[in-house]
């Protein structure tokens, strides 16, 4: 079967049945040889190179250059010319599409020229569009990498999914940034952040996250427009994705409460959030320069009785009550850990009672040091250093320059310190082994009762 194509222009070209029909190719050679020879012009020629500027958003100039060059390979393919045999020249009116084709200045009649290097022109300037498109997004993403973007999911391929931010642009997500326990379906609209755009072959490669904390930062600033207005700005931010954020926020107005604010009356913008994120829980803390009271507003809703500053370790030693000790480490540790890294602090916890053990027996091992004055232990305290350990790690340093020590005073305190510190981590190597054995003997024991009752009542 033979079908018939019409090319505009009177004329009726006849192509085979499975023959692709390339409207931004060939179509445009069609055009060259054809063009309207009573004006010199060439308006559907004009058309389509706006058509294709407008729907692929390629810059206009550089699809006529690219047509130029491609027609320049079409006339060299024509007469059998290498690049430095002879000048060839294409221009194009940019305004009219009226063709003029020279070699070595002399005008040739491009009505001549061949289907085989139409062929060739053809595709020298598909390829040349596919280099324009793939810049031209690259150019445009480039610019929006941190920016929140909606797209339509498409396919899951091996884990990554396909996410369709245009009729022409796909972008992926990794499995590394899409949240545990989301799945999108194929059609569902989904909201994620550019977190990379970069160049791949012939190819431009736009990673998605939904993972990343700067995804909670620019929702923020969609939801809350004193963040948008940098009237509320975020100090600080600790994410496990799917399951809970930290966010500490302040106020450059004092009129304006950063809290208040970004919750929103009766949670409506905090909500609107938690529900883009799938339920995420999110924890606004107010943010301040004190590291004591900052770390105690992390470790909210916990409350806690006393915070011991180790600066020399980065560490900060918190004191809750027994009852708060569940809240404040939190669900598999996910409070104290999420607190550690806002705060940017090492976060230990302790009840009253292992707090006075560990100072009783820094007070016992410093007292035992002959020439020490009893005031070095209320001394190390403020320093934030509360246990023998604590002593050990910080080492004779501090101790001279932050205490005034004696360096030979400061070595044998620190030597004491290694000492027990030793036999504390004997102590605790027995009990762990003596807690394995008392685990296995409860096993064998749970394992051999069935068995006796088994056997009594076989007998």
């Amino acid at each position: 079967m033979t079908r018939y194509k019409r090319h505009g222009i009177g004329r009726i070209e006849k192509r085979p049945k499975h023959t692709k029909w390339h409207p931004e190719g060939v179509h445009f050679f069609l055009l060259v040889e054809r063009h309207r020879e009573r004006e010199g012009m060439n308006q559907e020629l004009i058309r389509i190179v706006d058509n294709i500027a407008r729907d692929k958003n390629i810059d206009r100039e550089s699809i006529f250059q690219d047509l130029e060059a491609a027609m320049v390979s079409a006339i060299r393919k024509h007469f059998g010319l290498k690049e430095l045999d002879s000048e060839i020249t294409v221009t194009i009116d940019r305004n009219n599409g009226a063709i003029r084709a020279y070699k070595d200045a002399e005008e040739i009649d491009i009505r001549r020229l061949g289907r085989i290097p139409a062929q060739t022109a053809k595709q020298v300037m598909i390829q040349k569009l596919k280099a324009d498109e793939r810049d031209s997004i690259y150019a445009e993403y480039v610019k929006r990498k941190g920016e929140i973007v909606n797209g339509i999911a498409g396919r899951y391929e091996g884990g990554v999914l396909v996410v369709n931010l245009s009729s022409r642009v796909e972008a992926i997500m990794p499995k590394s940034e899409q949240i545990i326990g989301e799945t999108h379906h194929p059609g569902e609209r989904i909201r994620a952040m550019i977190l990379d755009v970069r160049e791949s072959g012939s190819q431009v490669k736009i990673i998605l996250s939904r993972t990343h904390p700067d995804l909670i930062k620019r929702l923020f600033e969609l939801e809350v427009p004193e963040v948008a207005e940098g009237i509320i700005e975020i100090r600080a931010l600790a994410r496990e994705a799917g399951y809970r954020t930290k966010i500490a926020v302040s106020s450059n107005d004092d009129k304006v409460d950063a809290v208040g604010a970004c919750v929103g009356v009766r949670g409506s913008r905090i909500r609107n959030i938690v529900d883009e994120l799938g339920g995420e829980k999110i924890d606004i803390v107010r943010w301040s320069d004190s590291s004591q009271t900052l770390i105690a507003n992390a470790l909210k809703p916990a409350e806690v009785s006393e915070i011991a500053i180790c600066f020399e370790l980065g560490r900060a030693t918190v004191v809750v009550l027994e009852e708060q000790l569940s809240l404040a480490i939190g669900k598999h540790g996910q409070n104290v850990r999420l607190a550690a890294r806002l705060t940017g602090w090492d976060i230990d916890i302790l009840t009253p009672d292992e707090y006075n053990k560990e100072v009783e027996r820094l007070t016992q091992c410093v007292k035992a040091i002959e020439g020490v004055d009893d005031r070095l232990v209320d001394q190390l305290i403020a320093l934030g250093i509360i246990s023998v350990l604590d002593l050990e790690e910080v080492g004779f340093e501090p101790l001279v320059t932050e205490l005034g020590l004696d360096e030979d005073v400061a070595s044998r305190v620190v030597a004491a310190a290694e000492q027990q510190a030793k036999e504390l981590a004997a102590e605790k190597a027995k009990k762990q082994a003596e807690d394995i054995l008392a685990q296995e003997q409860a096993q064998l024991q749970s394992q051999a009762g069935p068995r006796a009752d088994t056997d009594e009542q076989q007998a």
